[in-house]
């Protein structure tokens, strides 16, 4: 894994030049804002430095070790330490851990949030009998399988899947350093799932009008509501040209729902009955941004419907940029959510929206799915608002809750 460093006069200064150097697949970890120093600091503009990280092997060929940094090096990121320290006293031994380096803001959050983890970490230690910590290395061991156990099964709880848990604690025996801290047991966990989670991909203008987003998905997880919600981004926010059309024609309700948002923005509705009418729209709506298109909720075991919706997903062919976006609930099962993005995962490339996050406090089913699709994920909704409840998939945010964090 390489871990590095950028700064610039802005967030996005500094990961454009991050992106530059290492790729579209590095991954920002953590984003502060530094105060320059000198004489006349006070004149000085703020500078961002965001740390980014990209797993090993994905570099460009052409770039030189000596542009990076490696995370499993003695001089990495994981290995760096901050001025603070935090204090631990299990069964009457102090041991100081020195707090990661992420940043200080970033390090007392984490802190805050994982500190019900801590709390295990310290009665479970206490309770061990006293003769099996006779030396200082064997309580260190002690110590980091206990941590290593404890956040299993806070990940299990969370319904992360036990191979992909196994798979994140199994990679920290493969760093050189066997002895691992428990700072850095849960740095290399907390990391390494960012960087499988990735970044979100989101709807992007296409270069050439209109960019045509359809979103597709089971019965009842929201697509129509999430529409509504990205339509009034884009628009009202955003100040794009969109269209709404639906091809859900067997619920009326449906069909009703999104005329009423599409008439509170003002922006023109149609029914789809046919991939001949999606043509058609595409060309009368040729000057516009978006065209957002709600297709009819089916179950993955209905083949007839899956093929219909297939053929208007292809009835395009290449002659507009699309994007497609499967709108599925958190709170479905994981053996269900399986069988559903099975039913697409050979046929169509798409991106991931997480619906009803809100409905659920297991959010393990997140991390599975982009696990074992290895679709991007973009948005998530936590609620039926249009438009507030509709936020960015932040890797950071996730990872913090699965690994204990409110």
């Amino acid at each position: 894994m390489i871990i590095k460093k950028f700064q610039g006069a802005t967030e996005m200064d500094a990961v454009l030049q991050a992106k530059e150097e290492l790729g579209k697949d590095a991954v920002v970890l953590n984003v502060k804002k530094i105060k320059q120093r000198g004489i006349f600091k006070f004149l000085k503009s703020t500078i961002v430095e965001v740390t980014v990280a990209l797993e090993e092997g994905k570099i460009e060929k052409d770039k030189t070790e000596t542009d990076t940094v490696k995370a499993n090096d003695s001089k990495s990121s994981f290995d760096s330490v901050a001025d603070e320290k935090i204090v631990l006293k299990p069964q009457s031994k102090i041991i100081e851990k020195k707090a990661l380096d992420l940043g200080k803001d970033e390090t007392v959050e984490l802190e805050k949030k994982l500190a019900n983890l801590q709390s295990l970490l310290e009665k479970q230690i206490e309770t061990k009998p006293a003769e099996s910590l006779t030396t200082e290395q064997e309580t260190q061991k002690s110590e980091t399988a206990v941590f290593a156990q404890l956040i299993y099964n806070t990940l299990l709880d969370m319904e992360v899947d036990e191979k992909y848990i196994n798979q994140f604690i199994g990679e920290i025996e493969l760093t050189k350093n066997k002895d691992l801290t428990i700072d850095h047991v849960l740095s290399n966990i907390y990391q390494r799932m960012i960087l499988k989670l990735g970044e979100a991909n989101l709807i992007k203008e296409a270069k050439k009008k209109p960019k045509v987003v359809y979103f597709i998905g089971p019965t009842g997880v929201g697509k129509t509501t999430t529409l509504a919600k990205i339509a009034s981004k884009f628009h009202v926010e955003g100040n794009k040209k969109i269209v709404m059309l639906t091809a859900d024609t067997y619920r009326i309700a449906a069909t009703e729902q999104l005329r009423t948002y599409a008439n509170i923005l003002g922006v023109p509705f149609n029914v789809v009955y046919s991939a001949e009418d999606l043509k058609n729209y595409v060309t009368q709506f040729k000057e516009y941004d978006f065209i957002l298109v709600d297709t009819a909720g089916h179950s993955h075991k209905n083949k007839e419907q899956t093929g219909d919706i297939l053929k208007l997903l292809n009835c395009l062919g290449d002659s507009v940029e699309k994007e497609i976006y499967l709108v599925i609930s958190a709170a479905t099962k994981y053996r269900d959510l399986i069988k559903i993005v099975d039913t697409y995962n050979n046929m169509i490339d798409y991106n991931i929206i997480f619906t009803k996050l809100d409905e659920t406090t297991s959010l393990g089913n997140i991390l599975n799915i982009k696990m074992y699709s290895g679709k991007e994920l973009a948005y998530v909704t936590l609620g039926q608002n249009v438009p507030d409840d509709i936020e960015i998939f932040d890797a950071q945010s996730l990872v913090k809750q699965l690994l204990g964090g409110q």
